[in-house]
């Protein structure tokens, strides 16, 4: 009963890996000039916020079932979670307040992008810390820096964000053909094609790192189930190229997808029956009652988030979602960048209007409360520097908060 738990979590991780690590994915790209930003808005518009559902989900599972292996984690690797947390607040609000600024959308439109970039980073840091062993039992027992930034950690990192662009690609590609924007798909094509050449090689390159820092991790990636993982990883990666190579991209989706999730699934398998070092699953897990209790929640809760992000899933794939609220209202859509009015010659095109003073003023405040809280908050252990820190930290927030909710008069 201990592992149906585990389970649960790996589930929601490969979930949020998948759909959460393709939304990232779209903002990496947003990165590269020629990205048509509005079709990467459109694609992630209907779902981007459910994506979330599933970190939550694993979060909450991790720290009921299995509290002593939570506690441990969350406190070691304290900084790249938290930087992946500020990532996340970062991209939602740049992306929901894109459209209702009327000056520094380029910051905002970079403060989306370099979020999308560092949110799956840090994460995937957190990923290699747990595969490596880097993370002891107790609070805070392991080294708050070395713990995260080691070969391991920070090749995971970067091949997180790989995939996120990999998958993004693709996902693009199919979208771009589902709404006729045909122009769109060659460009998208040759992408998916680069950024699966370099995942590959960046999974091959973290095999090698593997197993000359990690041993027992290199073990069970080559040994049982892990080394089926790994097989599957390979197969259904060639298949995905062969598949976009040829621009059948719907089933090219699907395999991507389940190439992340050998990955997720070999890692697993690796450290199987380890949640920390010397410390298995079966010793981490919480009383019977509680993992009964869990259990029961999650398929109550199963039977109602299932059927409706499948709903949600399929309304949006078919199309269903794009079309206008207002049926007597024609649908716009905002001047693609490849459009010769946009160019840079064109008078609507010049950059954003610089910020006014008191714009940048509140920004300032906003970032040295923001270090301030979370230098207070990981690296300080009396009680009043946390008090002060969250202080920090709340003021940031409220701070953003007046900042963009304040019309702007000025355009």
């Amino acid at each position: 009963m201990a592992d149906v738990p585990m389970i649960f979590i790996l589930a929601g991780i490969t979930a949020y890996a998948v759909l959460a690590g393709a939304d990232f994915g779209a903002g990496i790209w947003t990165l590269v000039p020629g990205t048509d930003r509005e079709h990467v808005r459109h694609a992630m518009g209907p779902v981007w916020e459910a994506n979330h559902v599933w970190l939550i989900f694993v979060l909450v599972v991790a720290w009921t079932c299995y509290p002593v292996a939570y506690g441990s984690i969350v406190s070691t690797l304290s900084v790249p979670l938290l930087i992946a947390a500020v990532g996340i607040i970062f991209r939602g609000t740049a992306y929901a307040l894109r459209n209702q600024i009327s000056s520094g959308v380029r910051l905002v439109e970079n403060l989306f992008a370099l979020s999308s970039v560092l949110t799956p980073f840090a994460l995937g840091t957190v990923i290699g810390a747990l595969a490596t062993g880097r993370v002891p039992v107790g609070n805070a027992a392991g080294n708050l820096v070395t713990s995260w930034l080691n070969p391991v950690s920070v090749l995971t990192g970067v091949l997180a964000v790989a995939f996120s662009g990999y998958l993004a690609a693709v996902y693009l590609a199919a979208d771009a053909r589902r709404i006729s924007e045909r122009h769109e798909v060659p460009a998208l094509r040759i992408r998916a094609l680069l950024s699966g050449a370099v995942a590959g090689v960046l999974a091959i390159a973290g095999l090698l790192v593997v197993r000359s820092s990690a041993a027992p991790l290199w073990h069970g990636l080559t040994s049982g189930a892990g080394l089926v993982m790994v097989c599957v990883c390979a197969v259904a990666g060639v298949a995905t190229m062969a598949l976009v190579w040829r621009s059948v991209f719907g089933l090219a989706r699907a395999s991507a997808a389940l190439a992340v999730a050998a990955v997720i699934g070999g890692w697993a398998a690796a450290q199987r029956p380890y949640l920390l070092p010397g410390l298995t699953v079966a010793q981490a897990a919480a009383g019977r009652a509680t993992l009964i209790a869990i259990i029961i929640s999650v398929g109550a809760g199963a039977v109602v988030l299932i059927p409706s992000l499948f709903l949600l899933y399929a309304l949006f794939l078919r199309g269903r979602l794009d079309v206008a609220s207002d049926p007597e209202a024609a649908p716009v859509r905002p001047l693609a960048p490849h459009d010769p009015s946009t160019s840079s010659t064109s008078p609507t095109s010049s950059a954003s209007p610089a910020l006014s003073a008191p714009a940048v003023s509140a920004i300032a405040f906003a970032a040295v409360t923001l270090v301030a809280g979370s230098v207070l908050l990981v690296f300080t252990d009396p009680a009043w520097t946390h008090g002060l820190g969250a202080v920090c930290l709340i003021a940031c927030a409220i701070r953003v908060f007046t900042l963009v909710a304040t019309p702007d008069e000025s355009g």
